[in-house]
């Protein structure tokens, strides 16, 4: 069975420095930026969706070391794995990923925006999907960035079953948020829903878009047609 020690020397050899100077660039991570102190190696996802396979078969005590991690390939690799063990897992295993996600969040390790999106909607979102979805609504009332990033796109998991109540009332609650990044987001969620159901969309927006952050207003209403994209974006609705 592949050890954790093992995972860090097979890391260690995929690490490439000239990528993980335009990935420092990318993720933010100077001072005063988001990903501040957030450290890359240059592991391209690919790469790190094959280790994550490689060593699949790590326990969750040494998922939550890699959690831990300063170094942000870990985290992923870590994330990923608990993705593929979640999909594979009887509730209760479930249950100790859900918690132990949620504990991570907490502790700011699922801290930049590839982290939650990739994660959040198929843990969180998965095990929320038939149960009481109140955790939501705290995380969408947190401090945290990350924690109100992981509140809407959770619900990315629902919004595929043409579930949009939860995204709606989540996107609600962030629609006055400063952050950039979770004006993408609320308006991504946005998008997915005016995908299935324009009308539903359109309803909600109405109402709100004279008040959102235009990058959102951008964001939700990139699929509608030219016109009426130039009709929100002029206030003329």
């Amino acid at each position: 069975m592949n050890d954790i020690k093992e995972l860090e020397l097979r890391i260690q050899k995929s690490a490439n420095d000239s990528k993980s100077k335009i990935l420092q660039r990318f993720f933010k991570t100077g001072k005063g930026e988001y990903g501040e102190g957030d450290i890359f190696l240059g592991i391209i996802v690919p790469e790190q969706r094959k280790i994550a396979k490689e060593f699949c078969n790590l326990n969750n005590d040494e998922l939550e070391k890699l959690l831990d991690s300063e170094i942000h390939e870990k985290r992923l690799i870590a994330l990923l794995i608990l993705i593929n063990k979640f999909k594979k897992a009887d509730e209760k295993i479930k249950k100790e990923i859900f918690d132990l996600y949620l504990k991570k969040a907490n502790e700011n390790r699922i801290n930049n925006w590839d982290l939650v999106d990739l994660s959040s909607h198929q843990i969180v979102g998965g095990y929320l999907f038939d149960k009481d979805r109140s955790i939501l609504y705290n995380l969408a009332n947190s401090s945290n960035l990350w924690e109100k990033r992981i509140s809407v796109i959770s619900t990315f998991a629902f919004i595929r079953d043409n579930q949009f109540d939860d995204s709606l009332k989540i996107s609600k609650i962030l629609l006055k948020d400063e952050h950039d990044l979770i004006h993408k987001a609320v308006g991504w969620m946005l998008r997915e829903i005016g995908k299935r159901n324009q009308k539903i969309l359109e309803n909600f927006l109405k109402e709100r878009y004279g008040e959102m952050p235009r990058t959102m207003l951008r964001y939700a209403i990139e699929k509608f047609d030219e016109e009426k994209r130039k009709e929100y974006l002029n206030g003329e609705m």
